[in-house]
């Protein structure tokens, strides 16, 4: 498994506003951008007094309209350390170490870190799940125990999908009823795939519906059957509930779809982690 890339690497390659200016139009522009106005090709130049290129002809280009930093008065270096911060950790970056890190006030910190989780989202997207499919719903967040389906005090009900050996797709659900669930599933996943979930009455259709399905029953203590379980699924949420726990300590219901595309992001790549801060660079230019 490759390692993300070191501290020092990332310096070397960002060590100042202009050098991320200078990426950012490369990347969503290139390096022989022809002028709009005048045809010229490659004749842009940073402008001294703000974040913009000039071509000699006085045609502006602004890089950063488009992309989270557009209108931030943080200096850009400090939105690209803290993307690289979101991909060299497992349990993510809270406002409080953006703060320390960035030395930037609370706000700020909060603010850049819903930011870039939204980033994750966009850039990991949702590729339809095919194959061999794990489906569970969970609560996360509250403050006690519920049974499914009743909720909890301040819990959130999540719903999840994985592809074995691939993807995961999560969604923020009102209910656990079969009006909600199935949708989503069918939305998601392929249509002639195997569905493996547990014995919740929601998912009783799912054959009717094209797919391969097979559930094991929880309450009874059984855990696998014929290739069936829902342990890949189930290792997600005890990781996005360990992270929120000891990283985040509490997640409200209003922000919980940006922290589970953030989890998405990172669990999706998590064969190539080296790829994930290059990966949040190539799509600055979408």
């Amino acid at each position: 498994m490759s390692k993300p890339m070191p501290i020092t690497e990332f310096m070397k390659m960002f060590p100042d506003d202009d050098a991320c200016l200078e990426h950012l139009f490369k990347t969503r522009f290139g390096a022989d951008h022809e002028c709009t106005r005048c045809g010229e090709t490659g004749k842009y130049k940073k402008l001294s007094k703000m974040p913009a290129y000039t071509c000699q002809c006085g045609e502006h280009i602004h890089p950063m309209v488009g992309t989270p930093f557009y209108r931030s008065h943080t200096p850009l270096q400090k939105w690209f350390y803290a993307m690289y911060l979101f991909t060299t950790t497992r349990h993510g970056v809270p406002a409080k170490e953006l703060q320390r890190q960035l030395s930037v006030n609370y706000k700020t910190a909060w603010r850049m870190g819903h930011e870039i989780r939204k980033y994750l989202a966009i850039v990991d997207g949702d590729k339809p799940l095919s194959g061999h499919v794990e489906a569970d719903e969970t609560m996360v967040g509250g403050h006690r125990k519920g049974r499914k389906g009743r909720g909890a005090l301040g819990k959130t009900l999540v719903l999840g999908m994985t592809e074995r050996g691939g993807d995961v797709i999560t969604r923020v659900i009102p209910d656990v009823t079969r009006a909600t669930i199935e949708p989503h599933l069918i939305q998601n996943i392929t249509a002639g795939s195997t569905v493996s979930t547990d014995e919740w009455h929601a998912y009783k259709k799912l054959a009717q519906r094209g797919y391969i399905h097979g559930s094991v029953n929880h309450s009874q203590d059984e855990w696998s059957r014929n290739g069936h379980h829902t342990n890949t699924i189930e290792g997600f949420w005890s990781l996005i509930k360990r992270s929120i726990k000891g990283t985040h300590v509490h997640v409200s219901k209003r922000h919980l779809a940006k922290y589970l595309g953030e989890f998405e992001f990172r669990w999706n790549l998590r064969k190539d982690p080296a790829a994930m801060f290059p990966v949040l660079l190539k799509h600055l230019s979408t």
